[in-house]
């Protein structure tokens, strides 16, 4: 039996498009609720229909204007605890501030901790996000936090790949996690670029490549795509080690500033990413593929309402 009788999905204006996708698996209508700015640049939120003790589900990706998605996402989670909802869900696809996980500079906020105390205070019992950029951010939250992970998804694009002696990449040292279970469903072996970030610019220097990739086919694997340097930079390291064609998949397409113009003008075959972020037509470019991750979030929704394993979604 359901832990409240009914099921409710609200969106902000993020990505909407998402949340419709979502409702369309679950066989839901998205919820009625309008989010917008006054004239003074505050924002509103207001639930349009009765929540009362009913299981509710914020779906939010927190992406560009960042500010303005999150403090909406805040407001929403607000206003309905205020209408009463039994519980609470924020579905956060793109988590914000992820990079500043840690204080690795002097005099520096851990931002991603700082978000989760919002969504906490404000008012969320339960948080279900998608492949965070640092695994620690599970435990900034005191509310239970499931995180699903799009690797298996973004795997079956990349297939075909397995006979021609595929190896996957990590863009650094700490992506080897996140390369070494794609390469598990994929049944290769790994390699890692040894990266340098340059200062708190998004620039970014692949000095060398551990292990072997000459004459292989390499797919770049990372849990984000910003400025695009971070992949653009491995896959001129890998070819420079011999790699005979580059691909490249990543969760969330941030694509800032010209990333997508340095992308289309890479040496990569292709490049695979999901729809935890909106893409316009502007951002896109030949050679790149989305898929969609509203079924995943669907089904954990679906599995979370009734009480059932999230964990079970996946093979570990």
């Amino acid at each position: 039996m359901p832990m409240f009788e009914d099921l409710k999905v609200f969106t902000g204006n993020s990505h909407p498009d998402l949340a419709r996708d979502i409702c369309s698996y679950l066989g839901l209508s998205l919820g009625a609720c309008e989010v917008f700015k006054f004239s003074n640049d505050e924002s509103f939120a207001r639930i349009r229909e009765n929540i009362r003790e009913k299981d509710v589900f914020l779906v939010q990706s927190v992406g560009r204007p960042v500010n303005d998605s999150l403090m909406e996402l805040l407001i929403m989670i607000d206003a309905a605890r205020r209408a009463s909802a039994g519980r609470i869900t924020t579905v956060i696809p793109y988590y914000p501030y992820g990079r500043t996980d840690k204080k690795d500079q002097p005099r520096v906020a851990i931002t991603a901790r700082l978000v989760a105390d919002f969504i906490s205070v404000a008012g969320a019992d339960r948080v279900l996000t998608m492949n965070l950029h640092a695994g620690q951010i599970q435990g900034f939250f005191n509310i239970p936090l499931d995180e699903l992970t799009a690797i298996p998804l973004l795997a079956q694009q990349f297939s075909h790949l397995k006979d021609k002696d595929l190896v996957v990449a990590a863009t650094d040292v700490g992506a080897a996690k996140r390369a070494r279970y794609m390469a598990d469903h994929l049944d290769s072996p790994i390699a890692i670029i040894d990266k340098q970030r340059l200062g708190n610019e998004d620039r970014v220097r692949a000095a060398n490549v551990i292990g072997d990739v000459e004459g292989k086919t390499a797919l770049i694997v990372d849990d984000e795509i910003n400025t695009g340097g971070t992949v653009v930079a491995a896959a001129q390291a890998l070819d420079q080690h011999g790699a005979s064609e580059i691909y490249c998949s990543a969760v969330h397409p941030i694509l800032s500033d010209k990333a997508s113009e340095a992308l289309a003008d890479s040496n990569l075959v292709s490049t695979v990413v999901t729809d935890t972020l909106p893409l316009p037509p502007e951002k896109r470019f030949d050679g790149l593929k989305v898929v969609s991750v509203a079924g995943l979030l669907g089904e954990a929704i679906h599995r979370i309402h009734s009480g059932l394993s999230v964990g079970a979604m996946f093979n570990y």
